[in-house]
């Protein structure tokens, strides 16, 4: 019975060196730059590597660092192409989907695709089927957080991973992130709840009426905002300032800014503030 289980493997040995000794000496021969490749499917490594999948994943992105690595050392063999940026890729997606937890492999994709290659809608993916595994983790929607608004300028994603990540991490920053990309987003209802959430499981008091104050900014705006809606079904026109929202009938008064500043409309009836949505303190700080 040992005999016959032990076939297998070395079958499968003798195929992995018939294949890893010509592929060997192709790479020898090749440049530096072009030496990485594309790895086998993702399911086919898993299979094959059953129990080591783990290792396997940690050498793949092991073999993305170094050649990756080894092309910013002065070589006189390094030539002027590009990195292989779709195989270092590749590469790297294969690695988390043999081991999701694999945090190197987000760390490297989130460095090399957002800023080197522009492809942070990729990196995102990459990040969001992470999230379904390390859910725990809030650098993860961080990260993608950062990418939809910096990156992609979609504001109502990048609310949503600040969100988790503020979720997760209990941390201000990330509420404040959240916050500002909902406001942003136009999704003001959804920041309101998500800052009345924050509000009432905040532990430290000046997190707290932090909290608090850009719940009751988003509030101002929120209610602005309504009347700006209201006021263009009526009149087929924007208003050019919060006044006419008030001489309308629509709200009683203008809402105080939190911040200290005063709310008026640019030209597409956005709700602005001179205050920024900062307070004086933030700034000399």
């Amino acid at each position: 019975m040992t005999k016959w289980l032990g076939l297998p493997l070395v079958i499968l040995v003798s195929v992995y060196v018939s294949l890893i000794f010509p592929m060997s000496r192709y790479l020898t021969a090749r440049p530096i730059a072009v030496k990485l490749g594309l790895p086998p499917d993702a399911r086919a490594i898993k299979m094959v590597a059953g129990d080591q999948r783990y290792l396997v994943a940690n050498i793949l992105v092991s073999n993305v660092l170094f050649y990756y690595g080894t092309l910013l050392e002065k070589d006189p063999r390094n030539i002027t192409k590009k990195p292989e940026y779709f195989s270092m890729f590749k590469t790297l997606e294969s690695v988390v989907k043999i081991d999701p937890y694999n945090m190197d492999a987000y760390y490297f994709t989130q460095a090399a695709f957002t800023w080197e290659v522009g492809r942070a809608g990729d990196v995102n993916k990459v990040l969001a089927y992470g999230m379904r595994f390390r859910d725990w983790d809030y650098q993860l929607p961080f990260f993608a957080g950062f990418n939809a608004a910096y990156f992609l300028k979609d504001y109502a994603a990048a609310a949503k991973y600040m969100q988790r990540a503020a979720e997760l991490s209990d941390n201000p920053l990330f509420t404040t992130l959240a916050s500002r990309y909902f406001y942003e987003a136009g999704e003001h209802e959804l920041g309101i709840l998500f800052l009345d959430t924050m509000v009432r499981g905040a532990r430290d008091d000046k997190v707290r009426k932090s909290y608090q104050l850009r719940l009751d900014a988003l509030q101002a705006v929120n209610r602005l905002d309504n009347a700006i809606k209201k006021y263009v079904l009526k009149f087929g026109s924007l208003p050019k300032n919060p006044d006419q929202l008030v001489s309308a009938g629509f709200i009683q008064s203008v809402p105080a800014d939190p911040y200290g500043g005063t709310f008026y409309l640019d030209e597409h009836g956005k709700v602005l503030t001179t205050s920024g949505f900062v307070t004086k303190k933030d700034i000399r700080h």
